[in-house]
């Protein structure tokens, strides 16, 4: 109950970095865990090969996640709109119905994975060199798929309660190991890409343990209950309506990466394609301290929304939203300015080096108001909006970005907008201007997406927000 006294009444600022601070920096750490593989496994002796083979499991390990938002995402904001119309026995039936689904998923992929792993591979862009290693990951990460679903799925019911500490603790203590484990496994026992994705899932599996251990004791404001274990369909179909979103926006990623990979294998070789996989490892280093930003503000949106307290509600939001487009636009710039030092840090490989840092600074020209769309995106998730949520998650990748990779080949490919690559560059690949247009689908998508999703949130907030306080005595 002092939590929600705090989320009702708290000074915003104050309140809003005490919760967020932490979620950056478990998204931070996270950005770690995610990228210290491929730090690794690009310092090996065919590190390009080996950054390619896990470039094309990347839409699988995207994918996986994608059900933990779906779950965790869907039910956490439910979670605590209960919490402030004073409802705590349906916040912990949302809650334990979601554990018993995240577990279900997990099996189910995990099966799926391990039967399947080759024909999805070669869909998603493996060919000779890569399919070997990219088996050998995959089909060990696989086995850890239940870890994740309870690590990341139900961390957001922490976060979610304003233990944002404790959740920064569950990615904390998984990165750790992850980084310790991971030069042993890679280069010690000599396991290479296999390594990498052991070390993985021993981590996810401590961090599932630490996770379970907090929502079972006696710290947490609601608990999973055995009454609950079986699922009620009315929950289970509230929770993916509303996780549908995050669901939707992850899932597409993992076609975005496919797509990404069989367009930039066919113009630019394997190359192309390890070079994807370390943009999208530069990338989170914008967008996942923003989803930081965002998970700390969602308890406030989501607990004041369902108090009534509109006014709270339109504060944190303000907040938000600036301090995501300050931060990525910040960002960017950054990444743009030294990207030779940020390419450098997952290969030594002189030419990948060239070629990549050329490739981020097309990819990221408009990633600056990536903060405009996350901060709009996550607001609507907050407040429970879930079919609006939706059209967004599918508007920036599946209207535009996806649909942008292939025409753009075609219409930019053959023209001098190509930045003119120099002759060196142009030397590593085999059709470099189609490479530039594949890339360049990134930036005009973002900057469309943010403002056809800014503009949805400017007439949601006229119509919703914009209204006297009701509030929801304790």
């Amino acid at each position: 109950m002092a939590t929600n006294n705090r989320l009702a009444h708290e000074k915003i600022i104050k309140l809003l970095f005490s919760l967020a601070i932490p979620s950056i920096i478990a998204q931070l750490v996270n950005i770690l865990y995610n990228i210290v593989d491929r730090i690794y496994i690009g310092q090996m002796a065919n590190g390009t090969i080996a950054m390619a083979a896990l470039s094309v499991t990347l839409p699988i390990v995207t994918f996986v996640s994608a059900f933990t938002q779906l779950v965790g995402m869907g039910g956490a904001p439910l979670c605590a709109i209960r919490l402030g119309e004073q409802r705590k026995d349906k916040a912990e039936e949302i809650m334990t119905n979601s554990f018993v689904l995240l577990i279900i998923c997990g099996l189910v992929l995990t099966l799926l994975i391990l039967f399947f792993n080759r024909p999805l591979l070669l869909l998603f862009g493996a060919n000779e060199e890569t399919l070997a290693p990219a088996i050998s990951y995959i089909s060990i990460y696989a086995l850890g798929t239940i870890f994740v679903h309870i690590t990341l799925g139900m961390n957001a019911y922490i976060n979610t309660q304003g233990f944002a500490k404790i959740g920064m603790y569950t990615v904390v203590i998984g990165a750790i190991i992850n980084i310790v484990l991971d030069p042993l496994f890679i280069f010690v026992f000599d396991m290479g890409v296999a390594g990498a994705a052991l070390a993985t899932i021993i981590a996810q599996g401590v961090s599932a343990i630490w996770v379970l251990i907090f929502l079972f004791g006696q710290k947490s404001i609601i608990k999973i209950k055995k009454e609950y274990l079986i699922p009620r369909l009315k929950i289970v179909l509230a929770i993916m309506s509303l996780g549908i979103s995050p669901f939707v926006q992850t899932a597409t990623e993992s076609l975005l990466q496919i797509s990404f990979n069989n367009q930039l294998l066919m113009y630019g070789g394997t190359m192309a394609v390890a070079t994807m996989a370390i943009l999208m490892s530069i990338w989170q280093f914008i967008t996942l301290p923003l989803l930081g930003l965002c998970q700390g503000a969602q308890p406030i949106l989501s607990y004041n929304y369902g108090a009534r307290n509109y006014t709270r509600v339109r504060e944190t939001f303000h907040l938000m939203f600036k301090l995501c487009l300050g931060f990525a636009m910040g960002a960017c710039i950054l990444v743009i300015i030294f990207s030779s030092f940020f390419v450098s840090i997952f290969t030594k490989d002189a030419p990948t080096i060239h070629f990549s840092s050329w490739a981020l600074r097309v990819f990221l020209i408009g990633a600056g108001m990536f903060g405009a769309q996350t901060a709009c995106q996550q607001a609507f998730m907050a407040l429970g909006q879930a079919k609006v949520s939706v059209w967004m998650a599918i508007t920036r990748k599946i209207i535009l970005l996806i649909p942008f990779i292939y025409i753009f080949p075609y219409l930019l490919g053959e023209t001098s907008f190509a930045f003119h690559m120099s002759t060196s560059i142009a030397s590593m690949v085999y059709d470099a201007p189609r490479v530039f247009a594949v890339l360049f689908a990134e930036p005009v998508s973002d900057i469309l997406a943010a403002c056809i999703t800014t503009s949805m949130f400017i007439r949601f907030y006229r119509k919703a927000l914009k209204r006297p306080d009701d509030i929801i005595e304790e």
